[in-house]
């Protein structure tokens, strides 16, 4: 039995991916079957489930499933050593360069290895001002592309289980870095099944496999600041807007206020929005 949990995640970085592909889609690109339906989401968040693709087992003779199996877990690893989840730093990613040595990652690492797939990603750029410029980040040439992900089954006291995954990452190359100096590690589609199959190939045999994307392989169109909610899940987080500049005026500060004793308004806590990576 699986159940979702929502940690407590004090001045965690949020991320945003999008997945818009339909079914057919998604089995025929990463060799699956899907057996849930699944709608177009444009603003999936850590805490929510998402779909993942692992190699399972071989099937019997004569029959017609792949070896691949698609699942739905939580964004947000919980590694099978912790005792409270709810006491554990939310994680929705890793460094693709350390995951083999953490203690954390490792064990998946080895024998958990995933493909996330992935129409697209937000990432925000830190103006000098202190403004965020979001962005939609897809591939260049449309589709679906797969980021590398680990994953873990977490199993409580009384046999509860839940799955879940984190993001690996890599530096970022060269074309994106002035947006983020991290970009989530994409793995091709000829690397898939190198990637996948774990009990031939140990971390150390991937290896070469956790390297930026190629400078040509993405694109970064900017969006307006409606990504920044969580909770918004309209078709136009989208929408172009003009790119923000910083002001060539100099910033003048204005003196500060005297303190007040009131109470804060409570705000969306994704208002103001950290990088995925």
């Amino acid at each position: 039995m699986t159940f979702t949990v929502k940690l407590a995640t004090p001045n965690i970085m949020c991320g945003r991916f999008a997945l818009l592909a339909t079914i057919d889609e998604v089995e025929a690109q990463f060799g699956v079957i899907v057996d849930e339906a699944f709608p177009p989401r444009y603003n999936i968040s850590p805490t929510q489930p998402i779909m993942i693709v692992m190699n399972g087992e071989t099937p019997a003779p004569g029959s017609n499933r792949p070896d691949r199996i698609a699942m739905l877990v939580r964004w947000g690893f919980v590694p099978s050593w912790t005792k409270d989840p709810l006491n554990f730093p939310l994680m929705i990613n890793a460094r693709s360069e350390t995951a083999h040595e953490k203690p954390s990652f490792r064990t998946a690492m080895e024998h958990r290895r995933s493909l996330l797939p992935v129409t697209g990603f937000y990432e925000w750029r830190k103006l000098g001002d202190g403004r965020k410029q979001a962005y939609w980040i897809r591939p260049r040439h449309g589709g679906t592309v797969a980021f590398g992900a680990l994953m873990e089954t977490w199993v409580s006291g009384d046999g509860s289980q839940m799955d879940t995954a984190a993001i690996l990452t890599t530096a970022s190359n060269h074309a994106l870095s002035h947006i983020h100096d991290r970009l989530p590690l994409v793995i091709h589609p000829e690397d898939y099944q190198e990637w996948l199959d774990c009990k031939r190939n140990r971390a150390k045999d991937v290896k070469h496999l956790l390297k930026p994307v190629q400078d040509d392989f993405f694109e970064a169109i900017p969006v307006s600041d409606k990504i920044n909610n969580a909770r918004y899940f309209g078709t136009d987080v989208h929408e172009v807007v003009e790119e923000l500049t910083v002001s060539q005026e100099p910033v003048v500060k204005k003196p500060a206020k005297p303190k007040k004793t009131a109470v804060k308004k409570k705000t969306d806590d994704n208002d103001d929005q950290f990088s995925m990576f």
